[in-house]
């Protein structure tokens, strides 16, 4: 009985331990069921929760490429924005994947999706504006703050799908728990347990630190990257806590407040900065009261301009940021207004050059005709024909025209310079006789120079004839008499006179200023004296050229003209010619001499019918033989039949067909190397000038040309030629005949 009872008893205790091993096994199988299918859960919870930053940071990365674009411009900070709507339409599909067992999760999704479409086409249409229409259209759309409400409304849905999975991990989490409890309490596996559950726990903290330390790293590198644009700023920034201390600062700001370092803190109170700059600067900075009791809308940020002490205009803005702290930025508007100033310095040279370009060569062309022909009909009359005056008027009308055309150039800078070191003392001190007798007994002059002068590098004649229309100009301003004063004086402007002079590039310079004690110009008058076609004058007494004409030349010739003037006290007027590196003279004038004549070949090219003939008649007149061409095709053809027995060359820069003027030069050059080539022309283009300067070793008659003018160039030219090495050969049938009348 009792071995029955202890075998029943054992039977019991094995079963028993059986069961005990059964339910242990039962109990550790479903423990580990359990493990596999939260873990599936719990890793489906994270996806999802990885899913919705996935697609907030996408829309993030796609509205940062917009701004880039609408800020710079550049299609290349539209790399993030098409990145971005390549991955939303993915990434919202795959959330709805995920959460298709969720109906709390369903209606947010359906929200969702109409809402990113349209922070999307917000985000195209801004582009497309900023693409078609400009900056000011496509930030009228962002001001609106429709993307803004668009972003939140997708922000709030995207935190609240995310907060519904936390809850799902927190409590599939804390069923977890109770399970490993009530096993812990049944089960005599709670050693195994509790290594399991320390090894579970160590490699989520070791995945925890993995996660903080790549995420610490790109907190470190995303704070390098904020420092390092913050730095590159060519504006002022500066963050303030709500309680109106400095967080954080970029160098540019302290630059532009020229506040010392010890102000320089974390820390250190906005008030303070505001003392020392307002103390510069009264009104410069809003005080502590300002910002915080000024009117301002929530979010929206606060600007407004100010001028500081040497004329330097600045741009403030305070920009609230979230906690009630603010981001205070500063900009220097000074060097964009001058930025803009010489940009439309530039159009405005841009239009004139090509309206002057269009008319010159032309005009020049009549004017050449004109000019000539008075010029030979004078020669053949006498001076004691009755028409002798009538001639006399016409050719002062005609040369007045070519001198408004040589103004028009002279301010579109498109006249060809030829410039060249001179010495501005014997310059200017053969002008001062013949200024005081153009000006008159009333205006007294005075000439005042500086020892040590440097060598200027300018065109002389265009000098001469500047500082002729400034004392004109004077004389004007002093109608009841006064006093010109001449000044020259060696000058360096330095980077801070270029700072605030855009157009002027530092280094050494000779200045020539002209000073009258005339009425003076007022602000308004003075803000548009460069103008072309601008005058005080009366009508019919001035044509408002004389100092556009100066400023372009001085433009031009790589200077600077500076005007000061005040109502009744006078005008200064100060050239800034470039210093040149040699030292030059100018070639003083000698005694008059007789025209020069001579008896070369001439082969002289020019489309222009009547033209050619003026020329041809007057090197006719002087001597000379003549081969006449209408094109650059029938002048080297010409000259390959009388190419030894020719002279020079005289042609025209700008010629119909393929051959210009230049390239009949390079041809000819090639086969009779040394060959004096001359060229005439109203408009040089850019064939023999560039940069403003005629190229080196050309020689240019500028139309319309005098007889003189042409004689003594052709002479001059002829002189320098070295002497040919082969003897003249009779010419052909074009040769022109010497003894015809009225040229060809």
């Amino acid at each position: 009985m009792t071995r029955y009872v202890i075998t029943r008893a054992n039977i019991l205790v094995l079963g028993v331990l059986m069961g005990l091993v059964l339910l242990a096994g039962g109990l550790t199988w479903e423990r580990m069921d359990s493990t596999r299918d939260a873990r599936r859960w719990s890793l489906h919870a994270y996806e999802v929760m990885d899913t919705i930053g996935a697609l907030q940071r996408a829309l993030r990365s796609a509205e940062s490429g917009q701004r880039g674009f609408l800020l710079t411009g550049d299609e290349d900070y539209l790399a993030p924005y098409r990145n971005a709507m390549n991955e939303v339409n993915a990434l919202q599909g795959e959330l709805v994947h995920l959460t298709a067992d969720n109906p709390v999760q369903q209606p947010r999704i359906q929200a969702l999706g109409p809402l990113v479409q349209r922070k999307l086409e917000e985000l195209a249409q801004t582009i497309q504006l900023r693409r078609t229409v400009g900056l000011d259209a496509a930030l009228a759309v962002v001001r609106t703050d429709t993307g803004l409400d668009y972003m939140r409304q997708i922000a709030t849905q995207l935190d609240r799908m995310r907060e519904t999975e936390r809850t799902l991990l927190a409590d599939r989490v804390a069923t977890l728990q109770a399970r490993t409890a009530w096993v812990r309490v049944w089960m005599g596996v709670g050693t195994l347990l509790a290594i399991i559950g320390l090894g579970w726990a160590a490699r989520m903290l070791n995945l925890a630190w993995q996660r903080s330390y790549v995420a610490e790293a790109e907190q470190r590198n995303l704070a390098q990257q904020l420092r390092a644009s913050l730095d590159s700023l060519s504006q002022g920034v500066a963050v303030f806590s709500p309680d109106h201390r400095l967080l954080n600062w970029n160098p540019c700001f302290a630059q532009l407040l020229d506040l010392p370092d010890p102000l320089l803190d974390v820390g250190t109170r906005y008030e303070a900065i505001v003392a020392k700059t307002n103390g510069d600067s009264p009104d410069f900075l809003e005080t502590g009261e300002q910002v915080r009791f000024g009117p301002s809308r929530k979010g929206e940020p606060i600007t407004y301009e100010r001028t500081r002490q040497g004329g330097h205009t600045f741009e403030l803005r305070r920009t609230p940021t979230p906690g009630g702290g603010f981001v205070l930025t500063i900009s220097d508007m000074t060097k964009r207004a001058q930025a803009e100033g010489v940009l439309r310095e530039a159009q405005k040279m841009q239009a004139i050059g090509q309206l002057t370009g269009g008319i010159a060569h032309d005009f020049n062309n009549l004017l050449t005709v004109i000019l000539g022909n008075l010029e030979v009909a004078q020669a053949r009359l006498g001076a004691d024909h009755p028409q002798a005056g009538r001639l006399e008027r016409a050719a002062w009308a005609a040369q007045r025209g070519a001198m408004l055309t040589s103004q028009l150039l002279a301010f579109a800078r498109r006249q060809a310079l030829a410039p060249q070191p001179i010495n501005l003392v014997e310059s200017v001190q053969d002008m001062v006789p013949v200024l005081r007798r153009t000006l008159g007994e009333h205006i007294e002059v005075r000439y005042v120079e500086a020892g040590g002068l440097w060598p200027a590098m300018a065109d002389a004649a265009q000098l001469e004839s500047a500082l002729l229309n400034l004392a004109l100009n004077a004389r004007d301003a002093m109608p009841g008499g006064g006093r010109l004063t001449i000044e020259l004086a060696n000058t360096v402007l330095d980077e801070a006179y270029a700072a605030s002079h855009v157009e002027v590039r530092p280094g050494e310079y000779v200045m020539l200023a002209v000073s009258d004690t005339g009425h003076g110009m007022s602000p308004d008058v003075l803000a548009r004296a460069l103008e072309p076609f601008f005058t005080t004058k009366p009508d019919g007494k001035g044509t408002g050229l004389g100092l556009a004409m100066v400023f372009g030349f001085i433009k031009q010739s790589g200077g600077h003209l500076n005007i000061y003037s005040e109502p009744q006290e006078g005008t200064t007027i100060r050239l800034y010619l470039p210093r040149a590196q040699e030292a030059g003279a100018l070639p003083r004038a000698g005694s008059p001499v007789s025209l020069p004549r001579g008896s070369a070949t001439i082969l002289v090219v020019e489309d222009e019918a009547a033209v050619r003939e003026v020329a041809a008649t007057m090197l006719q007149e002087l001597g000379y033989r003549v081969v006449e061409a209408a094109d650059g095709e029938e002048a080297l053809r010409l000259f390959g039949q009388h190419g030894p027995s020719i002279d020079l060359v005289l042609t025209d820069v700008v010629l119909s067909g393929r051959v210009r003027g230049r390239d009949i030069a390079d041809q000819i050059a090639a086969l009779r190397p040394g060959l004096p080539v001359l060229y005439m022309s109203g408009y040089t283009e850019n064939s023999i000038v560039h940069h403003g300067r005629l190229d080196p070793g050309v020689a240019l008659l500028a139309k319309p040309f005098s007889r003189t003018q042409l004689a003594r160039k052709v002479s001059e030219l002829l002189a320098a030629a070295p002497e040919a090495d082969e003897p003249a050969k009779p010419f052909g049938p074009r040769l022109v005949d010497l003894d015809r009348s009225g040229g060809s």
